[in-house]
């Protein structure tokens, strides 16, 4: 009897392991295709008082504004990426003087890199957890809530009351991924559900204990 338990303890943990080994690697793999055609923004304020959030979103309005003015939809995440790097400096000017112009003098830190981002939803689409490349603007001591949106595809100005994302996003988001990448970040059946949490699970486990 004790060795029919050991042996069915023993195939169960051999299909525990074997479900981890293949859950990571469709999570690595998904995250790592929606990650690779996305280009994030993310802007963190000096502190949560009211004046540092509000002079957060005008920065977040000026970079936008700028951005959008050099690359448009029919782009890609590489030209997106690219244009962005040779505008560094120009986002560091623009961040730097909207600050100035509002009357505080905190310091101002852009920089573009691969970021760990949370799962978050823009309208009608849900980004899972895992590390992007991004945009990041830190304004003063950067102890304030963040404000996190996609450059590219551009869904910064998406309406989230209507909590629809424009067509145009959603057509370059679906020729950019793969049926099943596009099924994530945008279908709500209880089988995405499902993969969606999978995902977020392993990149958030990754992001705690493997760094």
């Amino acid at each position: 009897m004790k060795k029919k338990f050991f042996n069915l303890f023993l195939i169960l943990l051999l299909f525990f392991i074997y479900f981890i080994i293949c859950a990571n690697s469709y999570s690595t793999s998904v995250s790592s295709n929606i990650s690779s055609s996305i280009f994030r923004l993310h802007v963190i304020a000096n502190s949560d008082s009211l004046d540092d959030q509000n002079l957060k979103y005008l920065v977040r309005n000026n970079i936008i504004n700028y951005m959008n003015s050099l690359i448009d939809i029919s782009s890609s995440k590489e030209n997106a990426l690219k244009i962005a790097n040779e505008n560094l400096d120009k986002f560091q000017e623009i961040a730097q003087k909207t600050v100035q112009e509002n009357g505080y003098n905190y310091p101002v830190t852009v920089e573009i890199g691969n970021f760990y981002f949370p799962t978050k939803d823009y309208g009608d689409i849900s980004f899972p957890s895992g590390y992007y490349d991004g945009l990041k603007i830190k304004i003063g001591k950067a102890e304030g809530r963040n404000w996190w949106c996609v450059m590219f595809p551009p869904l910064c100005f998406v309406d989230l009351t209507s909590g629809i994302v424009p067509e145009e996003s959603k057509e370059n988001l679906e020729e950019t991924l793969d049926t099943e990448e596009y099924a994530i970040i945008s279908e709500k059946s209880d089988e995405i559900k499902f993969k969606f949490k999978i995902i977020e699970i392993f990149e958030d486990f990754k992001q705690t204990y493997i760094k």
